[in-house]
C-alpha cells in the first residue's frame, strides 16, 4: 500500500467495513454484517479507496469482484481485526464464529452431506442449513446470503471459486414387479414418476442413453428425489435417480435397474464459495466436504 494517497492513518471503520463487504462478496450483505446502512458502507468504500488512492472492487450484476489491492488488504487484515472482534466482545474472550450457511440439494444435504459434518458440531461450528435450486442458491451465495453452496450447475464469474465435488451417476430404476425390457417405447409406456413436471432427469437420460427424445407426460411429480424412489420401490412407476439416492434399495433388491449402459449419463456437482478469505469454519467445512467427497 505504498501509493496511498492519504498521509494519515487509515480509518478503522472503514477498514472493518471493508473485511466485511469482502468476505460476503457483495455490498448488501457486507453492510448487514457490519451493522450498517447499505449507503453508509458504499461511502465508507468510497472514502477508504480514495485514501488509498486504489479501486478495491470491481460492481458486478450481481455482487462485487476484488481487486488485487483488495486480496493483499483483506490478508493483512483478516487476523488483526478479528482479534480486535474479540476483544471487543468481551474481556479478550474469543468471540464465537458466526454459523456456516450451506445451500445445496436437499438429497444429497441429507444423505452425503450432514453425517459427514455432523462431528463438527462438537467442535463449536454451527451450521444454518437450507435446500433449494442451483441458481437460487447461487445468486444468495453472490449477494452473500450463503458461505458454502453444493450446486449441479457451474457457476461462472470472478466472484465464485467452484471446486468438482463429485460426479452423479443417474440409474433408471423400478420395482422388480414393474421390470420390462430396455426397450425407450417400452419403457416411455410405463408410469413416469418426476420431480419436476417438465422431466428433466428423465429426458436427459433417454436423449444421452437411447438416443432419442423422450415424449410423454408424467403420471406423478413430487418435488424430492426420495420421494421419487419411495413411489418407484411401491410400484407406482419407473424413474431415474443419482445412484447415491438408490444404492441401498439396488442392493437389497427394493429397487433394480432397468439399463446399465457402459456410459450412464453424470452430472459434476460443484462446491461453491465466494472468492478471498473467509471465516475458519467456512474453511473447515469446506475442507471437509472436499474430503468426504472422495469415498462418495
Amino acid at each position: 500500500m505504498s501509493d496511498q494517497k492519504s498521509d494519515g492513518p487509515l480509518d478503522l471503520g472503514q477498514l472493518r467495513t471493508f473485511l466485511a463487504v469482502y468476505r460476503a462478496g457483495s455490498l448488501t450483505a457486507g453492510a448487514r454484517l457490519a451493522g450498517l446502512a447499505q449507503p453508509t458502507a458504499t461511502a465508507q468504500l468510497r472514502a477508504l479507496e480514495h485514501a488509498l488512492g486504489r479501486r478495491l472492487f470491481a460492481r458486478l450484476p450481481r455482487g462485487v469482484a476484488p481487486t488485487a489491492v483488495a486480496d493483499e488488504l483483506a490478508a493483512r487484515l483478516a487476523g488483526p481485526m478479528d482479534a480486535l472482534e474479540s476483544i471487543a466482545a468481551g474481556s479478550g474472550a474469543a468471540a464465537p464464529e458466526p454459523p456456516v450457511h450451506l445451500g445445496g440439494p436437499a438429497e444429497a444435504l441429507a444423505l452425503l452431506v450432514l453425517p459427514v459434518l455432523a462431528p463438527l458440531l462438537g467442535d463449536e461450528v454451527r451450521l444454518r442449513v437450507v435446500a433449494g435450486l442451483a441458481d437460487d442458491l447461487l445468486a444468495g451465495l453472490r449477494d452473500g446470503v450463503h458461505d458454502l453452496v453444493l450446486s449441479s450447475v457451474r457457476p461462472r464469474g470472478r466472484s465464485i471459486l467452484a471446486t468438482p465435488l463429485t460426479d452423479e451417476e443417474f440409474v433408471l430404476v423400478s420395482a422388480p414387479a414393474r421390470a420390462v425390457d430396455a426397450d425407450p417405447e417400452l419403457l416411455a409406456a410405463q408410469p413416469l414418476i418426476a420431480y419436476a413436471e417438465d422431466l428433466p432427469i428423465l429426458r436427459r437420460y433417454w436423449r444421452h442413453v437411447f438416443g432419442v427424445r423422450l415424449n410423454a407426460d408424467p403420471a406423478l411429480v413430487v418435488p424430492d428425489l426420495r420421494a421419487v424412489a419411495a413411489a418407484v420401490a411401491a410400484g407406482a412407476g419407473i424413474s431415474v435417480l443419482p445412484r447415491y439416492l438408490c444404492a441401498p434399495a439396488l442392493a437389497d433388491g427394493t429397487l433394480v435397474a432397468l439399463v446399465e449402459p457402459d456410459d450412464p449419463p453424470i452430472n459434476t456437482v460443484y462446491l461453491a464459495r465466494r472468492t478471498g478469505p473467509a471465516h475458519p469454519h467456512v474453511d473447515r467445512v469446506h475442507d471437509v466436504l472436499l474430503r468426504a467427497a472422495r469415498s462418495w
